[in-house]
This record gives structure tokens, sequence and C-alpha cells, in this order.
């Protein structure tokens, strides 16, 4: 039987520190990026199978055991992936629900992390067998020449969103996006209605797909409702530091901020309250997600709530019909989002003069 990896030998594979090592497993702060793809992609080479992204991953547990056939009869689905997946992200239950669909059918699901090298050099990971995988199933997988040599192999894929395509630039691949225009959409349309009329825009829509139709939703909202999306409120940033020093440096603030995703929203609050605003008093404030951190942060966050179950469910049946009928048309399937109103935008009315 062969003795389970520990974080001591990846450290001394790499002649690193263990608390190093703990650091890029964990997704800490403090470690450069070059660094955790360094440690990361020994692990994955030593056969290390703790990443949190791949706990999903594991075995089925004892729950589902007699309910489920045992995968792998079928092949191996290979899982992309360029993050390790945080308990908060969306990505989370879905994967774990996508691997019990695909058990049904005989497949099992195996995690494979996509270093910098990887995408700098246009290569699978290491060690993922090419040889033994059946399809490929990729989650946030955002560089276009990398996802046109994955689209150039002779296997079906399965994009869950994708890189941005404002440009026209189209996946010659099969993907599932939730639904990133439509409940945003009647927000802001909502906001309109209650006197709302400067918004501004927090995220790089250039970053994936879902942020630029999130950005999408705004503008065309406000162009419906003959109203400016002023360039000046585009804030083209994801990290917290950059965003700080674009929200500091304008001269006045919009009415709302729609931001591209919960985690944006939530440092925006926070840099708000660093600068003196109050939400939802100064400044309304959305994401998107419904990451579980959104019910917590103070004022709790208005957002969307993406049905990962759905989303799963979904998924299999795609991947699962490219398999059995790889000759079909590339497809886009958006799945339900709900809004989920909540302090971040509500309009305190105004005291009544005496």
């Amino acid at each position: 039987m062969t003795a389970k990896v520990t974080i001591q030998d990846i450290a001394d594979a790499l002649n690193i520190s263990r608390n190093t090592v703990s650091k890029a497993l964990n997704n800490s702060d403090g470690i450069a990026a070059a660094t955790r793809d360094r440690i990361l992609a020994k692990a994955a080479e030593m056969g290390y199978r703790q990443f949190s992204f791949m706990q999903t991953l594991s075995t089925v547990g004892p729950e589902t055991q007699t309910a489920e056939p045992l995968p792998g009869s079928s092949g191996d689905i290979a899982l992309l992936t360029t993050v390790q997946f945080r308990d908060s992200h969306f990505a989370v239950t879905m994967v774990d629900r996508l691997r019990r669909e695909l058990a049904q059918f005989g497949y099992s699901l195996t995690g494979y992390y996509v270093s910098r090298e990887n995408l700098a050099q246009k290569q699978l990971p290491y060690p993922l067998p090419r040889e033994n995988t059946r399809a490929f199933i990729c989650f946030e997988l955002f560089d276009w020449d990398y996802c046109d040599m994955l689209c150039a192999i002779d296997r079906p894929i399965l994009f869950v969103d994708g890189p941005s395509k404002h440009s026209g630039r189209k996946l010659q691949a099969d993907q599932i996006i939730m639904d990133n225009m439509g409940e945003l959409t009647r927000l802001i349309d909502g906001l309109v209605k209650q006197g709302v009329q400067n918004f501004g825009f927090v995220g790089d829509f250039d970053h994936c797909q879902s942020f630029f139709e999130r950005y999408a939703a705004l503008y065309s909202a406000l162009a419906m409702a003959a109203l400016p999306l002023r360039s000046e409120y585009v804030i083209r940033e994801n990290h917290p530091i950059n965003i700080y020093y674009a929200v500091s440096s304008l001269q006045e603030l919009p009415k709302c901020f729609v931001c591209a995703n919960d985690e944006i929203a939530i440092s925006l609050i926070r840099i708000l309250g660093k600068l003196g605003k109050s939400v939802p008093k100064d400044v309304l404030v959305c994401g998107f997600d419904d990451s579980a951190d959104s019910r917590t942060v103070e004022p709790s966050l208005t957002t969307v709530h993406v049905h990962t179950q759905i989303m799963a469910f979904s998924a299999a049946q795609l991947l699962i019909s490219r398999i059995k009928n790889p000759d079909l048309d590339f497809r886009t399937v958006y799945t339900q989002t709900d809004l989920v109103p909540r302090d971040s935008t509500r309009i305190e009315k105004e005291d009544s003069a005496v």
C-alpha cells in the first residue's frame, strides 16, 4: 500500500519550510504566486490529494455509497482548475453534486491544478493521464490561448463559465453558465424606479464571461432607462488594494455600485467604511453568487443566488450527451438564478422636515 503523502514530504522535496507548504495548500495570504504554483504542482505530482477542491472529489461517502454505482467503469473525467476552491466559492457544492451525477453513469472525477507554468507553456497538468481521460470539465479557466489548446484536444470538453467573449471570440466547446443578467436587470430597474440614477460597476469585466455579462446587465438596464453609465464609475479592478485606490480617487461616488461578485462587494463595503461612507445610507452595494459571507457581512449583502445543484445536474447531462454524441453542435446552457435582496441596497427614507 502506498504511503500517504504528507505536507512534510512536499516540503522536503522542495527544500522549503513546512509552514510555506501549508500556506500554499490552504490558499493563505503571504506567499508569492510563483511559490504557490510550484508547491501545488509538486503536491499534485507526489499524489497529495488534500487540496480544498480535491476534498470535494473524494470517494463517495457512506451516506451515498449504497445509492450509487461504483465510479470508474466508464472511465475518468478530468476537472481542470486554476484555483483552490474556498468554502465560499460557488463551485464547492457544485463539484460535489457533479461527482455524484457522473458516478451514476460510471465515471470518476479527478481534479487537477493548472499552474501558471502550465498556462504559459500550453500544457496539461502533471500527472494527468491523457490516454485514460474520457473528457474534460473546466472551472475558473479564463485564458483564451489555453482554452483554445484544450478545445483542440480530441476529447469532449465542458466549460463552467469561461473566458470573456465580449470581443466576439467563441469557445469551440460546450459551456454552462448561470443567468448573469436577468435578476441584476430586475434589481437595477427596481432601484431606478425608487429614484436611483447614478450607478457604478466594480470588477474587471474582461476577467471572465460571467463578469462581462454582469457588467452588460448594468449597462443595458441603464440604457433602457435612458441613464448614462459614467466611465469613471466603472472600476475594472478585482483586487481590494486597487479597488481602494480607485474608489478613494473619485471626487464623488455613485449612489449604487454593482459588483462582479460577492467577494468584491464585501471588499468594497469595507473600503467604503474606511473612507467614512456608510452602506446603504451613502452608497448601495450589490454582489453576485450568494456566498456564505454575504449573509454575515454588515450590512447583509444584496446578491444573486446561483443554483449550484441545478448547474451540476445540467453540466453532467451536457457532458454525457457530448461523450455519446461527439458530433453535436456546441451548446451554451444558462441556468436559473434568483435575486436575494438584503440590507445593502435598502434605500433609507429621509427624515421628514419638522
